[in-house]
Parts: C-alpha cells; sequence; structure tokens
C-alpha cells in the first residue's frame, strides 16, 4: 500500500533538474485540513441512508511533488440490517451508538499536477493529486469483546485541490476514495483480505490552510539553476576580461605602497596619486584610503575619475562621478582643498580608477 509514497521521492528528484526548490526547515510547507462528508458500503447492498463523516488531518509536503500526513476520521449514523457490512457500518443488533466507527492512518500525497507538469514556484488554481495509506479502524459498539471492533485498514483516493488567494495559502478539495478492511469481516478466521466486503465508498470536501514558511510565503520557493549557472558563467568572463585590462596611466604616476609597520602617514611631493576601485564599485579599500593619506593638507587637487567599459555608458558615466565624488569626500575631510572633481565615464586607458592631480 505504501508502494506509491515509496516511488514518490524517486520520481520527483529526477524530473525537471535545472529547477530546485530551496531547502525548507522542519516546520516549512505544513498544513491542516478539515474535512465533511458521506459514507456507503462499496458493496452497494444498502446505499441508504448514508453516514455522515468528519475528519482532521495535518501533514507536509516534502517536495511540491510528494508528501504525507496524519488522518483521523470517524463516522455518524449507521444502516440498520444484518450480514457482513453491518459489521463494517458499526451495528450490534440496531443499538445506536452516536459515533459509529473511527479510522486513524497514515497518508503517502502526490500531486500528479506537479510530477506531469513541473512546478513553478506556486501553486496552479487547480491540482489533481493521489491518496494512499495504512491506518487502523475501530468500531464502537456494545459488545467490547468483539474481534470486529478493530481491524486493520488501508486508504486510495483521488484529491481535487483548488486553490484559493493570491498567495495560495487556502485550499478547498474534493476528496472521493475507498477505506478498505483488510481484516475481512465476515470470515471465521478473520483473514486478511482486500476486496469490496468491508469497503467503505467516500465523497468528501476538505478545507486545508498551509501555514505560513519560513520563506515569508506559503508555499515552496524555486530557483531556475540553468539560468542561475549561465549568469555566473557570464560574471566570470566579464571578470576575466577586466583582470585582462590594466589601467594606464599618460601622466607621471609614483605609486605609494603601505609600509609594513602600518605607519599613519606617508610625505610625498608626487604630483600625481591614482586609486583603483574593485568592479562597479564606489567604495575606497584600505589601500586606497592609504594612498590618498599621502596627499598634502595643504594641497589643492583635481579629482578624475573613470570606469572600465564593461556595462552601459550612462551607468559607468555615473559610476564616475560616483568615484570622483567618494574621493573628494574623503580628501576634503583631511583639510585638503578640492578644486574639481568630474566623472568622466568609460575610459579604457584609466579604467576602475580615481586620479588625484595637484595644481600647479
Amino acid at each position: 500500500m505504501f508502494m506509491i509514497a515509496l516511488m514518490m521521492g524517486v520520481v520527483s528528484a529526477n524530473v525537471h533538474a535545472q529547477i530546485a526548490t530551496e531547502n525548507a526547515k522542519l516546520l516549512d510547507n505544513t498544513f491542516i485540513s478539515f474535512e465533511g462528508g458521506v459514507a456507503t458500503p462499496l458493496a452497494f447492498d444498502a446505499v441508504f441512508p448514508v453516514n455522515p463523516t468528519v475528519g482532521l488531518a495535518f501533514g507536509k509536503w516534502f517536495t511540491p511533488v510528494w508528501g504525507a500526513e496524519i488522518e483521523g476520521t470517524a463516522w455518524f449514523g449507521s444502516h440498520v440490517y444484518g450480514g457482513t457490512n453491518a459489521r463494517v457500518n458499526f451495528n450490534s443488533n440496531g443499538n445506536f451508538n452516536a459515533i459509529r466507527g473511527t479510522y486513524v492512518g497514515v497518508n503517502g500525497l502526490l500531486n500528479l499536477t506537479n510530477l506531469l507538469a513541473d512546478y513553478q514556484g506556486t501553486p496552479r488554481s487547480f491540482e489533481l493529486g493521489l491518496v494512499s495509506g495504512i491506518g487502523w479502524v475501530h468500531g464502537y459498539r456494545p459488545n467490547t469483546n468483539d474481534r470486529y471492533n478493530n481491524a486493520l485498514g488501508a486508504k486510495t483516493g483521488l484529491d481535487l485541490a483548488f486553490n484559493l488567494g493570491a498567495k495560495k495559502a487556502h485550499t478547498i478539495s474534493i476528496r472521493p476514495s475507498v477505506l478498505w478492511n483488510l481484516s475481512q469481516p465476515g470470515t471465521s478466521m478473520g483473514t486478511l483480505a482486500f476486496n469490496k466486503l468491508g469497503a467503505q465508498l467516500y465523497l468528501g470536501v476538505a478545507y486545508t490552510y498551509h501555514i505560513k514558511t519560513s520563506n515569508g510565503t506559503h508555499n515552496f520557493k524555486t530557483y531556475d539553476v540553468g539560468a542561475m549557472i549561465n549568469e555566473i558563467s557570464r560574471l566570470n568572463a566579464v571578470l576575466d576580461e577586466c583582470q585582462r585590462k590594466e589601467p594606464k596611466v599618460i601622466e607621471k604616476i609614483v605609486e605609494v605602497k603601505a609600509p609594513v609597520d602600518n605607519a599613519a602617514t606617508v610625505k610625498s611631493d608626487n604630483e600625481v596619486w591614482v586609486v583603483t576601485f574593485a568592479t562597479g564599485s564606489s567604495i575606497l579599500t584600505s589601500e586606497a584610503k592609504y594612498i590618498l593619506n599621502s596627499v598634502g593638507n595643504d594641497a589643492i587637487v583635481d579629482v578624475i575619475a573613470t570606469a572600465s567599459p564593461d556595462g552601459s555608458a550612462s551607468f559607468n558615466q555615473r559610476l564616475s562621478e560616483k568615484r570622483a565624488a567618494v574621493v573628494a569626500d574623503y580628501l576634503n575631510k583631511r583639510g585638503v582643498r578640492i578644486n574639481s572633481a568630474v566623472g568622466k565615464g568609460v575610459n579604457p586607458e584609466t579604467g576602475r580608477s580615481a586620479i588625484v592631480k595637484t595644481l600647479q
């Protein structure tokens, strides 16, 4: 009976390998369901009156394709007649009990829609699923010594789910199913059997609430692994290209290197200083700050910043202006007078840099 549930993980793990779901926490993708319906013997030898049922289930979806639930169901009323189905319907010589019987079981859940059509990151408005499980049937009858009060049971059925709301947190389901009494009624030995004797046909309507997950939604989040790999490859190619291009400065440049003893400043009579930036960044590195610290406090300087050719022209223009402003602000706070601070946009010669030049 658990063969379907056992196959769920194997099938879902090999479908659409390019789409990955997030790693869910223990209580993510859990749900609670309330169900009501009617039941009648599967043998159809006495259909009316039907028996009303109520049920409660708590479960978890491990992937968008398969999950599991613990179910509890109770039956009310009974057909008043003798025979084998009388035992299944929990009669005892026509005596009335408010609850005729209960079923408690563990079910495996298979979402056929997501298995065959792939989960798109949000549940569809309608989805079709399978339910299959095993459990225990107990009859509430006056004769407590009757061995038919307890029986091994199993359940198979469909789940026609209508997911509601923008967040798909609520589901209304139509659930036709069969509850099998595997401890066959009406035999002297009570042997196991899988047939219509003792089986009940059910038609239920359920409301399910999908509990909010740690990702802020009520469902799984997915990631397109193929698209992510392509984007990483593109960015690596851009980075490789940037690393092959070294900024060239036409004017006289004397490099200032940070000393090993971490001295605070460096005295220099250099006329030009150059600092570089990371790709797409206007943040001063510790090495850049050290170089700028060597500009004399009484100097008057021009700041010219540029960008590498990667990216759009408008983006690189804004980036160069931001780099010039960052350098000018840093120097100004040290007391250096700024004559001008200009972003020149793309310059293949100077690349990702800012040039600080003292006025003659």
